[in-house]
């Protein structure tokens, strides 16, 4: 049998986005900027971390990103996310477990239209000349810093990034809550791979209990055209996703 999540939603219910929705339009972004890693975590918190219906990535990981959007319907602003590795069915995806952005208007919009789970905080994406660096300060703290050393350029073709499931109350879910796919399409211009690194990573801050980023899997920063999409499947948290999942468009 494929193991399942273990994570009881019900405590997270009252603080999840609602949104009005799943018929938003999609934003389509030009010269995105993107910074992500992805490191191994201890298995014996895998579970704990996504609903019953997801099943970890064996072996379990964790992505971390750092991006920044140059403009939007609500002006720029930098986004960051961690995301438990998981599957639906058998797709992988990335279970959403907080997210951090230095624009109010860009937590609002994302949460009410994507599900997306954001707070206001000073987010940052730097490079220097050996390094590429995205870190995120709350409350005069910092809760992240995540470090790409040494980029060298690679293809586009190389690079794949996983979709989104995002915790969030919708109109129709009767207070149960749904998990919402969120799936971007990249266009690269550009790309390099190099060896990622967590220096500050502060669990508390990112609802991320037992999770500690330990081996380096893989780290990219990209040139994209992205953006968030028009939102194609929710599926019920109870229930494995291959039972659970509805098509709501396209």
């Amino acid at each position: 049998m494929p193991l399942s999540g273990t994570l009881d939603i019900t405590p997270m219910l009252a603080d999840a986005p609602r949104m009005s929705g799943t018929d938003a339009e999609p934003w389509e972004i030009a010269g995105v900027e993107l910074l992500h890693l992805t490191f191994e975590i201890d298995d014996a918190t895998m579970l704990a971390n996504i609903p019953p219906a997801l099943h970890p990535t064996l072996p379990p990981v964790v992505y971390v990103s750092v991006a920044r959007y140059p403009d939007s319907p609500v002006g720029a602003f930098t986004l960051a996310q961690v995301r438990a590795g998981c599957r639906a069915a058998v797709l992988p995806r990335g279970f959403l477990l907080r997210a951090y952005s230095d624009s109010q208007a860009a937590c609002d919009a994302l949460g009410e239209r994507w599900g997306f789970d954001c707070r206001l905080a000073n987010v940052g994406l730097r490079r220097f000349h050996d390094q590429i660096e995205g870190t995120v300060r709350l409350d005069g703290r910092d809760v992240l810093r995540a470090v790409l050393h040494n980029p060298e350029p690679i293809s586009g073709g190389d690079v794949q990034y996983v979709a989104n499931i995002n915790l969030a109350r919708l109109p129709d879910d009767a207070g149960k809550g749904s998990l919402v796919q969120v799936d971007p399409e990249y266009a690269f211009h550009r790309a390099e791979r190099g060896r990622p690194d967590i220096a500050t990573f502060d669990r508390g801050a990112w609802n991320a209990a037992g999770v500690t980023p330990v081996h380096p899997v893989s780290g990219t920063f990209v040139l994209v055209d992205s953006g968030f999409p028009r939102i194609r499947f929710v599926l019920d948290p109870a229930l494995p996703a291959v039972a659970g999942t509805r098509r709501v468009s396209g």
